[in-house]
């Protein structure tokens, strides 16, 4: 995401319709705008502009020719290269602000409704974070290849993105990964712990 794309995308609006396209995989602008409670006029506007910086694409497997379906694509903001200007530094803010919000209403809706879920479904979720003491290298070949295992899985579901349709059951599946060195080290050298994990100096959505 360049600084032209991020100041298009830091629009309320449009992070608010992007977060509801990750949460659902693909929306109409009607839905969207009955979702937000905007008029769909707003909403077919603000997907055009989305559209326009490659940061939204029609959904082929929905369309049905009245109505336009429309799915979120993937994007990486790199906060070391953007941050190098001072007049982007506000308008990233803000969207790493709405990502992080955005994280946290998803974690605590999964909390709150975890007691009445399908157990199979609650066992195979992972809520853990691991502290470590490590080098540069070993951190960056950490990330490296937790991407690669994300990446080979959303491949096996094929170029939808979406478990077969004959599966008995899907659902829509989050996963969170934050993977950076902490700031205060004289606190956490040698440190290996359980808890729950923060926010990154980055942020990415796919």
């Amino acid at each position: 995401m360049d600084a032209q794309t991020m100041k298009a995308f830091a629009h309320p609006l449009r992070m608010a319709m992007y977060s509801r396209l990750t949460d659902v995989g693909s929306a109409t602008a009607t839905s969207l705008a009955r979702h937000l409670q905007e008029s769909t006029g707003q909403t077919s506007y603000h997907l055009r502009q989305l559209e326009k910086h490659g940061l939204v694409e029609e959904d082929p497997d929905r369309g049905t020719g009245r109505e336009r379906w429309w799915k979120p694509l993937g994007y990486r903001l790199h906060v070391e290269e953007l941050g190098q200007d001072a007049a982007n530094l506000q308008v990233m803010h803000s969207v790493l602000h709405e990502e992080l919000r955005h994280r946290m209403e998803t974690i605590t809706s999964y909390l709150d409704a975890a007691p009445t879920e399908p157990r199979e479904w609650v066992d195979a979720s992972v809520d853990t974070t691991t502290t470590m003491t490590m080098t540069l290298e070993q951190e960056r070949a950490l990330g490296e290849e937790l991407l690669q295992v994300i990446e080979r899985h959303r491949k096996a579901l094929g170029p939808s993105g979406k478990a077969p349709a004959e599966s008995p059951e899907s659902r829509r599946v989050r996963l969170y990964l934050s993977l950076f060195p902490l700031v205060d080290e004289e606190d956490t050298q040698g440190a290996d712990d359980g808890g729950t994990s923060g926010g990154g100096p980055g942020a990415g959505r796919g």
